[in-house]
């Protein structure tokens, strides 16, 4: 059996980032831009690989699609790569994020245990954290209890969470395949469903990281995402290979809590700013079924 979630009131007075995020996606459409400065992108837009091209290369992405998109999601190692330096340009560009109202998944993938686990949350969690996002990627392979830490922190300042489910890459189904129909998978989905019990509305704050390309993974797992009643992130558009077409069949029933997610073909479009927002318009389109 799934862990059981602790039961904890959301913040009175603060819109859950389930609300804020349902809201976005039913204004704007589901689209998440993924804002990944890989080097080659940077030479590709003739910028230097430093902390200036990389601060160029965020805000020109975020002025261009900020209001297409229901949420941006940094690559927080593309950042980490650049030190000091490059966590001011993060945090610049969540703060710039937060002003224009475009909500932000901070694509970090924390996960331990403990005090280390709460220092992790505290970094992207709380109010005056110079890091705070909406959101947080996080890995729940040390127990998804273990992420206790983030979860409550983010239900009292009105933040998510997305939690690595069930993502795309070769090596992910030799641990998260595991256990066939009790499915390591299985077990994440059940306890993220247990979570969202704490939130009110349609969409709760506790959302899954569910590769495009899984294919036909969810129903060999028998995994119910539309009973997670949380946002799904679906990153794996375009460059890698999955289509909106195929978002539709792999997600069926819990299509609706889709936030897909692109980078790679949405950033190559750059550097000038009515590339990246034509080619923003046209995955959004694709998502919209236009």
């Amino acid at each position: 059996m799934p862990e059981q979630a602790v039961p904890s009131a959301e913040a009175p007075g603060r819109e859950s980032f389930g609300s804020r995020l349902g809201a976005a996606m039913a204004a704007r459409g589901p689209l998440c831009v993924g804002i990944d400065p890989h080097p080659a992108l940077l030479k590709n837009w003739g910028l230097d690989d430093d902390a200036a091209g990389l601060r160029r290369f965020s805000l020109t992405v975020l002025e261009a699609v900020g209001s297409l998109a229901a949420a941006i999601k940094p690559q927080v190692a593309l950042y980490e790569r650049h030190g000091s330096a490059g966590m001011a340009v993060l945090e610049e560009l969540l703060a710039e994020a937060r002003d224009e109202k475009v909500l932000t998944i901070a694509d970090a993938k924390r996960g331990d245990i403990g005090s280390t686990m709460a220092a992790y949350a505290d970094a992207w969690l709380r109010d005056d954290s110079p890091l705070a996002a909406d959101s947080v990627t996080l890995s729940p392979y040390l127990g998804f209890e273990s992420l206790r830490p983030a979860l409550d922190l983010a239900a009292r300042t009105g933040r998510g969470v997305f939690v690595l489910a069930l993502t795309s890459n070769p090596e992910g189904a030799s641990v998260q395949h595991v256990g066939g129909a009790d499915s390591v998978a299985r077990r994440i989905t059940q306890s993220a469903a247990a979570e969202n019990r704490r939130y009110q509305g349609s969409l709760g704050s506790v959302g899954l990281v569910v590769g495009a390309t899984v294919g036909s993974a969810l129903s060999e797992l028998d995994l119910d995402l539309a009973a997670v009643r949380g946002p799904l992130l679906a990153p794996g558009l375009g460059a890698q290979g999955a289509t909106p077409a195929d978002l539709r069949a792999t997600f069926g029933a819990a299509y609706p809590q889709v936030l897909g997610t692109s980078s790679r073909d949405i950033l190559s479009a750059g550097p000038e700013q009515r590339g990246l927002r034509d080619a923003a318009q046209r995955t959004l389109d694709g998502l919209r079924g236009e």
